[in-house]
């Protein structure tokens, strides 16, 4: 390896499959997360084929598997609920299953203990405060409750997030989010026995997306145009908002509305994208994951754009000749990906409500399934 001491500034999924990666390699890695143990922001995601393959590249796929629910097809419905289609998902022959879903915190509590197993040091409450780089290294020091000892390192990987600390320290307000007119609204339930498998539905301009998460629990995902950003809402207000919009379905999905729970999974919030038109690095420093690539999630690949962000940097770092030839191959090997999801998932995000420009309608002429497949080769 040619680095031998790496920062992780982001304890969620990226950080942590980054820390694996880099651990299991033999590197002595620090991760700093804000937020305290424990805490985890979402409700529950899918993996795709190629999440997957970043699952067993650290040596956790059986343990993700464990603890989601493996499909092999989507279902689209109708507005009553009524089965549509069903659509056989990317075939992936490497793999025991084409796809998973499952709780975000039990995809979390998997990855802090493969990172923790592999030798990563993790410090919650803590961030970095400041960093000072040379062409050998970088100095940091850092604040928080459960900060570690300043120190130097010879990169720094920001993994924090869509409002990332680490790219304003690297391009200050050049790339701040940007609001797309839509959100996302999310509520965990007791999985419903017509919810086997990931479905859609629409109604209107509302998409409904049901997901099983294994262990009898499900969650409702709903995608809506936004008005204006609502600010403070509590659980249960973002849950009675919920009843209200499944109730736009009929059938068994809009009877869903009386069996949402008031609990502290509801969560809301503005779709908002972030793309970084230049290096994703500088010196030693470089950020990846929502920080650079924020998008919609009409493809449900953003955790997958991670994870894969993350094992392709410890690939690179591997054996390369020096650190500015790793990050440059690593930012060559992921930009055609990334740029792909989130172009695509604006796109199909726009066409499902009407509102597609010319250019997404070019770019939507890759079907949905030609662009899975695609994804689904390996990264």
């Amino acid at each position: 390896m040619i680095v031998q001491r790496v920062l992780v500034q982001g304890g969620g999924i990226g950080g942590l499959v980054a820390a694996t990666a880099l651990a299991r390699r033999g590197v002595e890695v620090d991760v700093v997360e804000k937020r305290p143990a424990g805490s985890v922001l979402g409700v529950g995601l899918i993996q795709p084929a190629n999440a997957l393959r970043v699952m067993r590249e650290i040596g956790v796929l059986d343990a993700v598997l464990s603890a989601g629910h493996p499909s092999e097809e989507l279902r689209l419905i109708n507005q009553d609920g009524t089965v549509l289609a069903d659509f056989p998902l990317p075939a992936a022959p490497d793999l025991p299953t084409r796809s998973n879903t499952l709780q975000r915190r039990e995809l979390c509590r998997v990855l802090l203990d493969a990172a923790v197993t592999a030798g990563a040091r993790l410090h919650h409450e803590a961030s970095s405060a400041a960093l000072h780089e040379d062409r050998d290294g970088v100095d940091v020091t850092f604040t928080g409750d459960g900060a570690p000892a300043a120190g130097r390192y010879d990169l720094v990987v920001g993994f924090d997030g869509i409002r990332s600390t680490l790219r304003r320290h690297l391009f200050g307000d050049r790339y701040l989010p940007r609001p797309t007119g839509f959100s996302v609204w999310r509520i965990s339930m007791p999985c419903p026995p017509e919810v086997d498998r990931t479905v859609y539905g629409f109604v209107g301009d509302l998409k409904a997306t049901l997901v099983p998460l294994g262990a009898g629990e499900g969650y409702i995902a709903l995608i809506a145009p936004e008005g204006s950003v609502q600010h403070g809402l509590t659980t249960a207000e973002i849950a009675a908002q919920m009843r209200v919009m499944l109730g736009r379905f009929g059938g068994w999905v809009g009877e869903l509305a009386g069996r949402l729970r008031d609990g502290s999974s509801a969560a809301y919030g503005p779709v908002e994208e972030v793309s970084l038109d230049e290096r994703w690095y500088r010196g030693r420093v470089l950020v990846a994951g929502d920080a650079t690539h924020a998008t919609s999630p009409h493809m449900a690949q953003g955790a997958a754009m991670a994870a894969e962000d993350a094992a392709v940097l410890a690939q690179e770092l591997t054996g390369a000749g020096s650190v500015p030839e790793a990050l440059e191959a690593w930012w060559n090997r992921r930009i055609p990906r990334a740029g792909l999801v989130q172009r695509y998932s604006a796109a199909l995000m726009r066409q499902e409500q009407g509102r597609a420009a010319p250019e997404d309608l070019k770019l939507l002429e890759l079907s949905v399934p030609q662009a899975q497949a695609r994804l689904a080769r390996p990264y």
